[in-house]
């Protein structure tokens, strides 16, 4: 989300006519005041400036920055720049492009973060509503259940009912976990 931020703040910089080197510098300011001083997206765009001061690529910081962020949407980013810079691209552009693709592929995984905490929560709460509607029915009409729990019959398709239950409880634990997984 911070690498989202900084790329959005370094297009910003580029549309504004910063060139690629100084609008990394810039984003440095902005990322200062959203996440802070020890946040780690600022500490890499330190890192970033004080191999500026000394002269290095920029394409060899990002990769630097890729590499250690471990993270493949940096590393993908950063190549992209060190194609661009080797064939000529308008770097520039370039940028603003996989900013623009990166800003949309973080939207799109935050959207399906939102959605499944969403299910996460409807999958609580249909848990535990047919327990709520058992103890309300027993609270206020004594004696419904009677038919149900009072002979062999009714005990039987009360247990099958409740291996139903069972069943739909963990095959929705175990798909929201794996959808969870395959996210992360």
């Amino acid at each position: 989300m911070q690498f989202k931020d900084c790329i959005v703040a370094v297009s910003t910089s580029l549309r504004a006519g910063y060139a690629v080197e100084n609008a990394f510098l810039e984003s440095r300011t902005d990322m200062k005041l959203l996440y802070g001083e020890n946040s780690m997206i600022y500490k890499e765009l330190e890192w970033i400036r004080r191999g500026l001061v000394l002269n290095i690529p920029i394409t060899e910081l990002l990769l630097d920055f890729a590499v250690r962020s471990g993270c493949e949407d940096i590393l993908q980013f950063a190549q992209v720049q060190v194609i661009a810079k080797k064939n000529g691209g308008d770097l520039s552009k370039i940028l603003q492009e996989s900013a623009d693709t990166i800003g949309r592929k973080i939207d799109a995984m935050q959207e399906i973060h939102t959605v499944l905490s969403g299910r996460r929560m409807e999958q609580k709460v249909m848990k535990l509503m047919p327990f709520g509607i058992i103890g309300y029915i027993s609270l206020c009409y004594p004696g419904y259940f009677d038919a149900l729990y009072g002979n062999l019959f009714g005990m039987a398709i009360m247990s099958v009912c409740l291996l139903i239950y069972l069943t739909a409880y963990l095959l929705g634990d175990h798909i929201l976990t794996r959808i969870a997984d395959e996210l992360a």
